[in-house]
């Protein structure tokens, strides 16, 4: 009879945890849980009263696998396929960037500005420029009531991911999909209550020390913003101010070191003015949002 210890759920987990946090994995914890969940075909949660179960030949196949690729740095997300977003779950590949908690401030802030709305029972028309998975549009659709959603974004791959998750969340007849760059191929006559953005604002010399993970993995043309990391914004505020009506808004996730540059851009324009700059849960700039004049 052998003296080895058996591969417990628990043991794996510690063993895991150990061998990322040595491959500088942000979360190594929560990382290895959430992997082999996967590999167990299991929710997260249940591995918490599975800790002295043996884990079979198969899933220790399937986990050894997983953690190989986590290590090299693939981000976990794409290893599983799906990211939570705003209590929904969606589906991702690197086709598009992964979700993120400071993304959620966009929608947060857009159902703010809804409430705070005069307006008749005209259905509110919203652009998500730069869509990528669909995260803004599909949470604008599920939250908003009586919204439509053109989501718009200049790669068909990430077109094909939003899709999936629009038919996954029952808001197809709500949210359409375009490809274009910005707005270049929207019909002109398109007016909207608010356009919303997670629009490359990481600048070129920041995006060559993001983690690697970042990196080497998510699109680059979802991320990086050119030198000052506003490239991209500078021509989505020029195109969205006669795609608003008027007293709509615009809402812009941002990184807190290009807040001045970003309300820079608005103020001097006669076309804008700025509200008030949201923050995240640390005090950091996270939303700039603008009302069309």
């Amino acid at each position: 009879m052998s003296d080895t210890p058996a591969w417990t759920v628990g043991r794996l987990l510690t063993w895991t945890t150990d061998y990322l946090r040595e491959h500088e994995a942000e979360n190594p914890r929560l990382d290895a849980e959430v992997l082999l969940a996967e590999a167990r075909g299991c929710d997260r949660i249940d591995l918490y009263t599975a800790f002295d179960e043996p884990a079979t030949e198969e899933t220790r196949v399937a986990f050894r696998e997983l953690v190989r690729r986590r290590a090299a740095g693939m981000p976990v997300a794409y290893l599983v396929g799906h990211r939570e977003f705003y209590a929904l779950d969606f589906h991702v590949t690197p086709d598009v960037l992964i979700p993120r908690p400071e993304t959620e401030f966009v929608i947060i802030a857009l159902l703010d500005l809804v409430k705070q709305a005069d307006r008749d029972e005209q259905p509110l028309r919203i652009a998500d420029v730069g869509t990528g998975s669909g995260v803004l549009a599909v949470c604008a659709a599920k939250h908003v009531p009586q919204c439509s959603v053109l989501a718009i974004d200049r790669s068909a791959a990430a077109l094909r991911v939003a899709r999936r998750n629009v038919q996954q969340h029952d808001v197809s007849e709500r949210v359409e999909l375009l490809q274009s760059d910005l707005f270049d191929v929207v019909p002109p006559e398109a007016v909207f209550d608010f356009v919303l953005s997670n629009p490359p604002y990481v600048s070129s010399k920041e995006y060559d020390e993001l983690p690697r993970d970042v990196r080497d993995y998510e699109p680059r043309l979802a991320l990086e913003g050119g030198p000052g990391g506003t490239d991209i914004i500078v021509r989505l505020i020029e195109q969205a101010a006669p795609r608003l009506r008027r007293g709509g808004w615009i809402v812009l996730e941002i990184s807190p070191m290009i807040e001045r540059d970003v309300v820079g851009l608005l103020e001097p324009s006669g076309d804008w003015e700025v509200g008030p700059v949201v923050k995240d849960l640390t005090g950091l700039a996270r939303v700039v949002q603008a009302r069309r004049r």
